[in-house]
């Protein structure tokens, strides 16, 4: 018997006012694999990635976890479950030391003063675990590249041990080197059996980490593609429009079958 989803999205809504944001959204995410967020602008992805990790929760709809329904109304209750999120603005103190970012908001304490010595050993520990190489865990994260502080702000996310990484368009802006370190850390994350819901613009990067793309046009589900059997052109053309409402449902494009 297949095990159910890790996360699974059945009927999702979500209205500002008097637009519709989200419309009849499904969606789901293994253990072990990568899906992909892709749509243009206003599409809903960033509206998605804030009803699963509970910042702004759906009207209606089901969330489910594991298989069964739950309810997230607030970001504490989306990481209890296991699911860490990591924003597009990294929420990163420049001022602060690589440990000081791992450990933000959860710091070690020992006889009521910082733990430093250990936190700088777990996070030299977490750091290892992904195989991030960094130059020093103790220079602030200002000094370090774009690429070097999205794998600081990764690894945070990784510190309450999550079975689901949200990544939110984690390589904008970053150069081709800068671009592959942040790659090569979602790979690892699936090879650790977690899963990764990614949002990303760039095809390119898509298609090099992810295992299923899920569309998303003015809202709506526009198509679910196998990456390994699916063209650029037929995934550009779900983006655009040009095939809208053509593939909605998983079993169109086999998503049950090879699921």
């Amino acid at each position: 018997m297949t095990a159910p989803p890790l996360l699974a999205l059945r009927g999702v809504f979500k209205r500002y006012g008097a637009v519709q944001a989200l419309a009849d959204v499904e969606l789901e995410v293994r253990a072990g694999q990568v899906v992909a967020l892709v749509g243009d602008n206003g599409a809903g992805k960033s509206t998605l990635i804030k009803v699963i990790s509970g910042v702004d929760p759906a009207d209606t709809g089901t969330v489910e976890w594991d298989g069964r329904p739950v309810r997230i109304t607030r970001p504490h209750e989306a990481q209890d479950l296991g699911i860490a999120t990591v924003f597009q603005d990294l929420a990163l103190c420049d001022n602060l030391d690589v440990v000081g970012n791992v450990f933000l908001g959860r710091e070690l304490h020992r006889a009521g003063i910082l733990n430093e010595v250990e936190m700088e050993r777990r996070t030299l520990e977490l750091l290892q675990a992904l195989a991030i190489r960094l130059p020093d865990v103790r220079i602030p994260v200002a000094s370090l590249s774009g690429g070097q502080r999205q794998t600081v702000a990764i690894s945070r996310s990784m510190l309450g041990e999550p079975r689901l990484v949200l990544l939110d368009e984690p390589t904008a802006s970053l150069g081709i080197e800068q671009t592959a370190q942040v790659l090569d850390l979602v790979e690892q994350l699936r090879e650790r059996r977690l899963g990764v819901l990614l949002i990303s613009h760039n095809l390119g990067d898509v298609k090099a980490v992810a295992d299923w793309i899920a569309v998303l046009r003015l809202g709506r589900n526009n198509g679910f593609f196998d990456v390994g059997t699916t063209s650029h052109e037929q995934i550009i053309s779900s983006i655009t429009g040009a095939t809208d409402n053509a593939v909605t449902r998983r079993k169109a494009q086999g998503w049950e079958a090879e699921r």
